[in-house]
């Protein structure tokens, strides 16, 4: 699981326990994405009482949101209402470490003033391609879908995303639970469009985003159909690890 470091803002991180307990149930709505209250105490392992007691200081604080569950047939066999789930606030994100996010806001618009729109597209291509560079041996060695997005999800945790990936009906999904540039594709969504296009070259087959971070969502998601069929042979992959100076 990756690690960003404490936050960074001292009214949620101090040096009584409490206040660790409470970094780490902030923690884990960000690096996992939204779950109920129920769902963090077991993880936690944490008292039903004692979680609800965080949560509502992570509230109160603006870190965190309740929202109404998403329903689903498995959340429908109980009794009563689905839980509410709890996730990270925009504010609560910048909370903790990642990007100069208004340095990178400034430049980029400083450039598209400039009548230079598009250095901004080709500056998140550039950015993408990085990612691509350093994720590609993983990847296109890889002879199924299934796997290269296993090793794609693989590194992309590595590289501080907090990935997960899951079979989802007729496909497979790639969670981003973190975004180190959330904010700054919330200004310039060429990022987020950068990266999808990525992923699909880089796993061979259209890939689809449902969600961003960027836009609001609680966290990337990235839907592929199961059916696609990817570059197996060695000389393939080869070549498109040339293709990217890999």
């Amino acid at each position: 699981m990756a690690n960003f470091g404490y936050l960074r803002n001292t009214s949620v991180v101090k040096k009584n326990e409490p206040d660790k307990t409470r970094d780490l149930v902030a923690r884990a709505i960000l690096e996992r994405g939204p779950a109920s209250a129920v769902d963090l105490a077991t993880r936690l392992s944490i008292t039903p009482a004692g979680i609800r007691r965080h949560l509502d200081g992570l509230v109160a604080d603006g870190i965190l949101e309740s929202r109404e569950a998403h329903i689903t047939s498995s959340n429908l066999r109980g009794r009563g209402r689905p839980a509410k789930v709890f996730v990270m606030t925009d504010d609560g994100r910048e909370k903790f470490e990642h990007s100069y996010d208004d340095l990178a806001v400034s430049a980029l618009k400083f450039m598209a003033s400039k009548n230079g729109a598009h250095l901004v597209s080709e500056f998140a291509a550039s950015r993408a391609e990085e990612i691509e560079r350093k994720a590609l041996k993983k990847v296109a060695s890889k002879t199924s879908i299934e796997a290269r997005v296993e090793a794609l999800t693989d590194h992309l945790c590595s590289e501080g995303y907090s990935a997960t990936s899951a079979s989802r009906g007729s496909g497979l999904e790639i969670c981003q639970h973190h975004c180190p540039v959330a904010h700054v594709a919330a200004e310039f969504p060429e990022l987020c469009d950068a990266e999808t296009e990525v992923i699909s070259r880089m796993l061979g087959t259209h890939v689809q985003r449902l969600a961003t971070i960027a836009n609001g969502d609680g966290v990337c998601t990235t839907f592929i159909p199961k059916s696609s069929k990817v570059a197996s042979s060695k000389k393939q992959s080869d070549s498109l690890i040339s293709t990217r100076g890999a």
